[in-house]
């Protein structure tokens, strides 16, 4: 088998429709759920905005095109290394320096939406993974790891998507040493159904924020607000996240895919 016939392969496979392919990126646009920062700390992302330049009218009598007020980390985002200050001195750790390659890559998900369901506080550890493991496979160096919660299916609402109180937000996501066991498998990154890769209540983590700490210390990546992870296999899909080429972006909105093997 060489490359060649294999990718004629999948060429017969995607034409055929025995390979799907599944969108896993959230819609985007004025009312797409936005992460809110303590007061304290940095203005928040604002509100997406789309106006439109023309559309077949006196601006514009044969076409239509907007422009767009976004932040990197909106919607369905790629985080950068450079998107946190333990990964801010890689010189390829930007959206527009990333090697192409690491952009398509094999998946692993996680399925823990049975536990989110009955707490939204529930944290996926390295204990869990490995069980996981032991049924579905050694996750493999350069794959992705991602975590299904049926979070998704909050996203059209931002009071139910951030899910916050008084005592700060509730949604979940992974353990400090969930991170590391899976960079210690040699993970490409780590993706959530949740407005961030980290849990809600991960600011009170030793150290805070690990999948953003530990990752980006590492040069590897994250995905947030994914959508549809119920509609891949635990192995055995493609995952395409290209992040747009913004000079020293800092991460990006992306149109998430994933090629799944049809039955």
């Amino acid at each position: 088998m060489t490359a060649a016939s294999t990718l004629g392969d999948l060429t017969e496979l995607l034409l055929d429709g025995k390979v799907e392919v599944v969108d896993l990126a959230a819609p985007l646009g004025p009312d797409t759920p936005l992460l809110k920062l303590p007061p304290e700390l940095a203005r928040d992302t604002p509100k997406i905005e789309i106006h439109t330049i023309s559309e077949y009218d006196k601006d514009g009598p044969f076409w239509a095109w907007n422009w767009l007020k976004i932040g990197e980390h909106s919607g369905t985002h790629f985080d950068a290394p450079h998107h946190w200050i333990t990964g801010k001195d890689y010189a390829d750790g930007y959206t527009d320096t990333i090697p192409v390659r690491n952009f398509v890559a094999p998946v692993n998900v996680v399925d823990c939406s049975a536990e989110t369901a009955a707490n939204a506080d529930f944290l996926l550890t390295a204990d869990g993974v490995r069980a996981w493991e032991a049924t579905h496979g050694a996750i493999r160096p350069g794959e992705w790891v991602v975590m299904r919660t049926d979070w998704d299916k909050r996203n059209h609402s931002e009071q139910l998507f951030l899910n916050a109180d008084a005592s700060g937000p509730h949604s979940p996501g992974p353990s400090v040493d969930c991170i590391e066991y899976i960079l210690e498998r040699g993970a490409i990154g780590w993706g959530t159904q949740c407005i961030g890769t980290d849990a809600g209540a991960a600011g009170g983590f030793q150290p805070p924020f690990p999948a953003h700490n530990l990752l980006h210390k590492a040069n590897r990546y994250g995905l947030a607000s994914l959508v549809n992870l119920d509609k891949l296999p635990p192995k055995g899909a493609i995952l395409i996240v290209a992040p747009l080429k913004i000079v020293k972006g800092t991460g990006s909105p992306v149109r998430a895919l994933a090629l799944v093997p049809k039955g």
